[in-house]
């Protein structure tokens, strides 16, 4: 079953959360991610955030798998002090 990657971004830092966009794409692909949206969205309830990103995954387990690896954990940490950023995983329906 598909699962989801829902990531509410505030950038604090644009140079460098550069450097996490230039780090994460690989993580994402060699877990089979698939960008669904990602941008500016209209906040009808709860805090705003600047940035919505949503990417399927083929399951949770590959969402986890990608959360967890070398490749995205080196990606987060170029990414610490960059930005504000909560991060959901949700299996679908």
């Amino acid at each position: 079953m598909a699962a989801y990657w829902i990531a509410h971004v505030t950038v604090t830092d644009a140079e460098a959360y550069k450097a996490y966009q230039a780090l994460a794409p690989a993580a994402f692909a060699a877990h089979g991610a698939r960008f669904l949206a990602r941008g500016p969205g209209e906040v009808l309830e709860g805090p705003e955030a600047p940035r919505h990103v949503v990417i399927e995954f083929p399951s949770l387990e590959a969402a986890r798998a990608c959360y967890d690896s070398a490749e995205y954990q080196a990606a987060r940490a170029a990414r610490l002090g960059a930005a504000e950023v909560a991060v959901v995983l949700v299996e679908g329906v």
